[in-house]
C-alpha cells in the first residue's frame, strides 16, 4: 500500500509533515490550496479514517499510525477554531 507525507502550514506559519497510510488524502486536499481550519479538520478526519479502513481491509486491522496522525492534527487544528479567518494550507505531497 502506498504511502505519502502531506505537508500543511498552520494559521501560525508552522508547518506540520502529516501521515497517511494511502494515496486517498490526494482525494480530499490540493497541494497549495488553503483551507478554512473547521473544513480542514473535517477533510482530514475523513481521510485519514478512510486510509486506515482501507489498511484493515487489506491487513485486517487498522492503520493506528493514520489514527494517531489525526489526534495530532486535530491538537494542533482545534485552537485556530476561535479565529473564523483562519487558514491551513496545503503544501505539498511526497510519496
Amino acid at each position: 500500500m502506498p504511502e505519502m507525507i502531506f505537508r500543511v502550514r498552520w494559521p501560525d506559519g508552522q508547518e506540520s509533515d502529516c501521515y497517511s497510510p494511502s494515496l486517498v488524502i490526494r482525494e480530499h486536499f490540493t497541494p497549495g490550496q488553503d483551507y478554512p481550519v473547521r473544513d480542514f479538520l473535517e477533510k482530514a478526519d475523513t481521510a485519514l479514517t478512510d486510509a486506515s479502513e482501507r489498511v484493515r481491509a487489506r491487513y485486517g486491522f487498522a492503520c493506528s499510525r493514520a489514527l494517531g496522525q489525526l489526534q495530532a492534527i486535530r491538537q494542533v487544528g482545534t485552537p485556530f477554531l476561535t479565529r473564523p479567518d483562519a487558514l491551513v494550507r496545503v503544501l505539498s505531497f511526497k510519496f
